[in-house]
C-alpha cells in the first residue's frame, strides 16, 4: 500500500498497530540522545501514579522505550532547569513545559467553578497566604507551608493544602517537582518562562493544539482515543478535528472513523520491536478499549481489587514482544531478588520474551537475582525456568 495522506486512505489493522507502535516509540530505534525529555516531549504526558513495585510509573515509561536508563537520570530530567510541569491531562501527568500554554482553557473552567471539591473557609485569606509564603521563601511542599492535612483521612486536606491546590489547579502556583513524592509548588511567574506564561489562547485553539498532539503520540486515533489522551470531551474534539491537519482513514476492523498523524503516513513503520513489560499506566494501554481493538488484548489493574478476586495479580505489567502483548507478569522486590509472583503467557513463543524482561527489569532496578512463583499455564513453568537461567 502506499503511504500517503488521503481521505480515502484505508489502513489495515496490522498497519494501524505498527503505526500506534512506532508513534509511541516501541518500534524502529530510540532517540537515545534525546533520552527522557524527548520520550516526554514525543508522548505529551506522562502519567503519575503512587504505586511503586518495580518502579514508578513515571520511571517506568522511558525505560519502556530506551531500556536500563538510570532511575536518578530519569528523575533529574523530568525536573530539573525548567523542562517539564505536572498538572491534569490525561490524569496528574508530567507535560512538557512548551504545552502550559495549552491548558488555559482547564484553568479557566477551574477557575469559573470557583472551587474544587473541597470548599475554603475564606478562599482569598487562605491563597493569599500560600502565595506570599512562596514569595518570600520559594518553592516549598504542603507539608512546609503548614501542613497537608487535618488529622483525619487522607482526604481531610488543611485550609493550606486546599488552597495551594486551588491555586495550582487556576494556575497561579505550578508543580515543577517532585520531592519524597510530595509535589514542590513554586509561583507560575517563577517558574514557567515568560514566553509561555500566558492565557492569551482561546479554549478552541487550546484543545485543537491538544487533540493535534494526541493524534502524533498516537499516530492513528478514533475520536474517543483522541478525547481520552488529554481527558477531553467528545463534542470538543469533533468540533476541532477538520482543523488539526489529521488524516481521515478507514481502520480495518476498528467500526469507527479514524484519523492518522500526516507524519505517521508519510512512511512505512519499520524497524526493530522492543520486549519489554509496560506499566499499566504507559500511554499505549492506559486507554483499555483502544488496548483491546489494537490488541486484542484485555487488561485491567486489579491493585484495589480483593485479593482472592485478582486474575493475574496487584501489578501485572503487560509484556510488549515483536509488537504484540503476549503475556503479564506481576513482579514485586524482595532485597536483591526481583520476583514475579504470577507470570501469564499466551503460549510457548512469549516464553523467551517474557525471560529477556524479566531479566533487564531486574537488572534495571539492581536485583541480582530473579524468581517465579506461578506460571499460567503451568507447562511454561519449567521453559521459562530454564529461558531464565540461561540469562
Amino acid at each position: 500500500m502506499t503511504f500517503l495522506p488521503s481521505p480515502e486512505l484505508a489502513l489495515s489493522a496490522d498497519e494501524a498497530r505498527r503505526i500506534a507502535l512506532r508513534a509511541q516509540g516501541f518500534l524502529g530505534a530510540p532517540d537515545r540522545r534525546a533520552g527522557t525529555r524527548g520520550v516526554l516531549r514525543s508522548l505529551g504526558a506522562v502519567q503519575l501514579d503512587t504505586i511503586s513495585v518495580l518502579a514508578r510509573s513515571h520511571e517506568l515509561i522511558p525505560y519502556a522505550r530506551l531500556g536500563a536508563v538510570g532511575r536518578a537520570d530519569v528523575e533529574r530530567a523530568y525536573w530539573s532547569d525548567g523542562h517539564a510541569f505536572e498538572y491534569w491531562s490525561h490524569a496528574a501527568c508530567i507535560l512538557p513545559i512548551e504545552e502550559w500554554p495549552h491548558f488555559a482553557f482547564r484553568r479557566r473552567a477551574r477557575r469559573a467553578r470557583g472551587h474544587r471539591w473541597h470548599v475554603l473557609e475564606d478562599a482569598e485569606r487562605s491563597s493569599a497566604a500560600v502565595l506570599d509564603r512562596l514569595k518570600i521563601d520559594g518553592p516549598l511542599t504542603s507539608t512546609e507551608l503548614g501542613g497537608a492535612k487535618n488529622g483525619g483521612p487522607w482526604w481531610d486536606w488543611s485550609e493550606t493544602k486546599i488552597a495551594v491546590e486551588w491555586l495550582l489547579d487556576t494556575g497561579e502556583v505550578v508543580c515543577v517537582q517532585r520531592r519524597g513524592w510530595k509535589r514542590v509548588y513554586d509561583l507560575a511567574e517563577r517558574a514557567v518562562p515568560d514566553a509561555l506564561l500566558h492565557d492569551d489562547i482561546d479554549d478552541t485553539e487550546c484543545v485543537r493544539r491538544l487533540v493535534t498532539q494526541a493524534g502524533a503520540a498516537m499516530g492513528v486515533a478514533t475520536r474517543a482515543d483522541l478525547a481520552d489522551y488529554h481527558r477531553l470531551k467528545g463534542e470538543q474534539v469533533a468540533a476541532v478535528l477538520d482543523s488539526t491537519g489529521l488524516v481521515p482513514v478507514e481502520v480495518e476492523g476498528w467500526g469507527k472513523p479514524a484519523w492518522a498523524d500526516p507524519a505517521a503516513l508519510a512512511s512505512p513503520p519499520r524497524g526493530r520491536h522492543r520486549t519489554t513489560l509496560l506499566s499499566p499506566f504507559d500511554s499505549l494501554i492506559w486507554d483499555r478499549p483502544r488496548t483491546e481493538r489494537i490488541f486484542g488484548f484485555t487488561h485491567r489493574l486489579e491493585a484495589y481489587t480483593p485479593k482472592p478476586k485478582r486474575v493475574h495479580g496487584y501489578f501485572a505489567m503487560p509484556l510488549l514482544a515483536g509488537g504484540r502483548l503476549v503475556g503479564r507478569v506481576d513482579p514485586a522486590r524482595e532485597g536483591s531478588t526481583l520476583v514475579a509472583r504470577q507470570v501469564t503467557l499466551d503460549g510457548p513463543k512469549a516464553v523467551q520474551p517474557a525471560a529477556e524482561a524479566i531479566t533487564e527489569a531486574a537488572g534495571w532496578v539492581g536485583c541480582t537475582q530473579t524468581r517465579v512463583e506461578r506460571v499460567l499455564p503451568d507447562s511454561l513453568s519449567a521453559p521459562l525456568a530454564a529461558a531464565l537461567a540461561r540469562g
